[in-house]
């Protein structure tokens, strides 16, 4: 996860979080509310808004609108709008422009396009409006429990 994918998820949780009646909310308000530096956010949300996600309203009383209710964006969908597609590194594909001319090269390749799969995967199963009744503390946190992240088993053959 990248600094600007963070951000970029904070201020649209911030957004979600103080959506009173659609009113737009300053770039100073998100800022003030979440630590965030404002040009940097700016920069942010102008990213959000030509992926779709917010809108903006010019001059007095303007600011920040969510597009879409919490429960149709993502966190996948966030992180995509400022960081481009999810993937564990910038590897390249298997079987694409000489990538498996060198010994294991081809199967380490489809390994991290794997795992790049299951982090949008795993982001896309969570919605802001998920992560209001969170922040809210309607729902705990909970710790990382997948049983894929368990140690595999070795063989000693």
């Amino acid at each position: 996860m990248s600094t600007r994918g963070d951000y970029a998820s904070r201020a649209l949780l911030s957004l979600a979080l103080h959506a009173e009646g659609s009113r737009p909310t300053s770039v100073r308000d998100v800022a003030e509310r979440t630590g965030l530096p404002q040009p940097y956010l700016e920069q942010i949300l102008l990213a959000l808004k030509g992926a779709g996600l917010v809108r903006s309203k010019r001059g007095v009383g303007g600011g920040y609108v969510l597009a879409r209710h919490p429960s149709e964006i993502t966190l996948g969908q966030i992180v995509s709008a400022v960081d481009g597609p999810i993937v564990a590194g910038d590897f390249g594909e298997p079987h694409q422009n000489g990538a498996c001319n060198h010994e294991g090269q081809c199967v380490l390749l489809s390994v991290w396009a794997e795992v790049g799969g299951h982090m949008r995967d795993h982001l896309d199963s969570f919605t802001l409006a998920d992560m209001v009744v969170r922040a809210q503390g309607s729902q705990p946190v909970a710790a990382a429990t997948t049983p894929e992240l368990v140690e595999p088993v070795r063989s000693t053959a």
